[in-house]
């Protein structure tokens, strides 16, 4: 697990724990929020890990968030604690917006993430069609001049919309389709089938019931 972590860009202090080890432990503590930023500031991976799943959303400020996204050295630390405990939060939307818009890429990655775990687990009443159809389209437009890292986040953003949000289904499997295209090599030609997959199955309109582990 540790080389495992260290191959997402994750760096010393890590310890290599595996998560599924650690549900025992964050269900006893779970909602500590001072033991969480405790976690969350010592800059070992596991820890920073287990603050996430620990952390009490609620009682986070955006202010907190952005500590936390501005800790986060590497995409791991930025999309798989930082963005999925902001999905529960109630102001996820405009800090995604907020992060997407950085010019640090692991921030900006961070904020398409947080627009996926959001699309794939809250209704399609919380998000204005306007607002998703923008997404899809600033995707199209801006995806290609990225760094990887946010192309990809960019792609899952687009996956997400086709298959958890009904409304646009239709218009993001046009957006796979044009950035297939636009990106070549570069795009992620088995995540961006997932969109056809989830009609051929039946499962569009799919949301998590959760976000975090």
């Amino acid at each position: 697990m540790k080389k495992y972590y260290l191959s997402l860009g994750v760096h010393e202090p890590v310890y290599g724990a595996p998560t599924g080890a650690m549900k025992p432990l964050a269900r006893r503590i779970k909602g500590n929020q001072a033991l969480a930023e405790e976690l969350y500031g010592s800059g070992n991976f596991d820890s920073m890990y287990l603050a996430g799943m620990i952390a009490d959303v609620p009682a986070m400020t955006p202010d907190d968030f952005r500590r936390w996204m501005a800790a986060a050295y590497c995409p791991a630390i930025a999309d798989f604690i930082v963005s999925v405990s902001l999905a529960e939060a109630p102001f996820a939307q405009s800090l995604a917006a907020e992060f997407s818009d950085s010019a640090v890429v692991t921030t900006a990655a961070g904020g398409w993430n947080c627009y996926e775990w959001l699309l794939g687990s809250r209704p399609d009443a919380e998000f204005a069609p306007a607002m998703v159809q923008g997404l899809l389209e600033r995707v199209v437009r801006q995806c290609a001049t990225q760094p990887a890292v946010v192309q990809s986040a960019m792609q899952r953003v687009v996956v997400a919309i086709g298959v958890s949000y009904r409304p646009l289904h239709t218009a993001a499997l046009e957006a796979a389709t044009t950035l297939q295209a636009s990106l070549g090599a570069g795009a992620d030609a088995h995540l961006l089938a997932q969109i056809a997959q989830a009609a051929t199955k039946g499962r569009v309109g799919f949301k998590r019931r959760h976000v975090r582990c």
